[in-house]
């Protein structure tokens, strides 16, 4: 299992995509922060002090700094990422629906609520190959068990779901964010600290 932050935003469909400058900057602490945290918080009873002693830093200043890069939108979330097949889980469904663009916030709101979905977002449609807009990841020791909850699934949305399939995962993929390389950060520290200077 690993506990993770992202550092990016998701485009939302009518959303204006963020730019570069609607973000706070971060100084060169932050980013040392975001680098050393980007693989995974470490595995240990206080994850904030082992990161703060990495860094050279006091814990309080490490997790008022991670509260506010998330309050201002640069940490997106901070997450448990477990590793499906490894607890028992062996079926890994992602559920595609169509359902009308007009209500695909709203219905999707409603399934990312259910307890087994774990994870749940609109995608644009891709017509005439693809025609699913909602999509809700769902977790089961079977086919049966993932395809039992697709059937709750398509119960709360009712006739609203106008179609529906099941994508089963064949294998596991490295989930990764958005990673910060760390030698260009200190490039980038020492190019500032020099403009600074001049």
């Amino acid at each position: 299992m690993t506990v993770t932050t992202q550092t990016i935003q998701p485009a939302l469909p009518g959303a204006a995509t963020p730019g570069i400058d609607d973000y706070p900057a971060i100084d060169a602490i932050d980013r040392a922060i975001i680098v050393a945290t980007q693989g995974g918080l470490p595995l240990v009873a206080r994850p904030y002090h082992a990161i703060a002693a990495g860094l050279q830093l006091q814990p309080q200043q490490v997790m008022e700094r991670m509260l506010r890069m998330q309050q201002a939108g640069v940490i997106r979330r901070l997450g448990v990422v477990p590793n499906h097949y490894a607890i028992g889980y062996r079926a890994n469904g992602m559920s595609v629906w169509d359902v009308a663009d007009e209500l695909v916030d709203q219905l999707g709101a409603a399934v990312g609520k259910l307890e087994f979905v774990s994870h749940c977002y609109c995608r644009p449609r891709h017509l005439p190959q693809w025609r699913y807009n909602l999509f809700a990841m769902v977790h089961g020791k079977s086919r049966e068990e993932v395809e039992q909850q697709a059937a709750q699934i398509s119960g709360l949305l009712g006739s609203h779901a106008r179609a529906h399939t099941i994508l089963y995962s064949t294998r596991i993929l490295k989930k990764t964010g958005l990673r910060l390389n760390h030698d260009a950060v200190k490039t980038q520290d020492r190019q500032s600290s020099k403009n600074m200077r001049a």
